[in-house]
């Protein structure tokens, strides 16, 4: 799970914490996020590719990563999809975000190693997972080094599954039998 921004230290954002406040919350009460799986479809609406993120994580790892950061306060759960997927895949991926959007599943990451499958040593966080289609030009953004695009079977096989971390491996396969293209 992600949230970084590039603002100076003594700014911050309408609807963002400081970095001592959201400690604090952290430290207290589950955090919301959601999780986007960005695909490509084909003309018949069949997830043809995933769209995986390289990052380097605090401890210096090369890893995969979905697209995912925190609802803001007063933000519609519709807004915060939009913003990371233009944060983590630039302003011209046209993701296409249903009117209504509905997860296909809520994820619980706990501090807390093997509670569940999903694992945020900073938190708590309740996540709510999208599969997105994207249909623009996409690049990597903020602290992404690259975007790979993959099939699902690219994308939920072991070597790429290895490399995913927190969880994001299990939501990945998740999200592919979600869509039909995983037994």
């Amino acid at each position: 799970m992600t949230d970084t921004a590039d603002y100076p230290e003594d700014h911050t954002p309408d609807g963002w914490l400081s970095e001592a406040d959201i400690a604090t919350a952290r430290s207290r009460l589950p955090m919301l996020y959601v999780d986007a799986v960005p695909v490509r479809v084909d003309e018949s609406g069949d997830v043809v590719a995933v769209g995986l993120l390289l990052r380097v994580s605090h401890d210096g790892a090369m890893t995969r990563a979905l697209v995912s950061g925190r609802v803001l306060y007063h933000e519609r759960v519709r807004d915060a999809l939009l913003r990371h997927i233009e944060k983590d895949l630039g302003p011209v991926a046209l993701p296409q975000v249903p009117a209504s959007p509905q997860p296909f599943t809520v994820a619980e990451y706990f501090p807390t190693p093997g509670v569940t499958p999903y694992h945020d040593p900073r938190q708590h966080a309740v996540s709510m997972a999208y599969v997105v289609p994207v249909s623009g030009d996409c690049e990597p953004q903020q602290d992404a080094l690259d975007l790979a695009w993959m099939t699902p079977e690219e994308a939920c096989a072991e070597q790429v599954q290895v490399e995913m971390t927190g969880g994001h491996g299990y939501l990945l396969r998740q999200a592919m039998a979600h869509v039909g293209r995983l037994r």
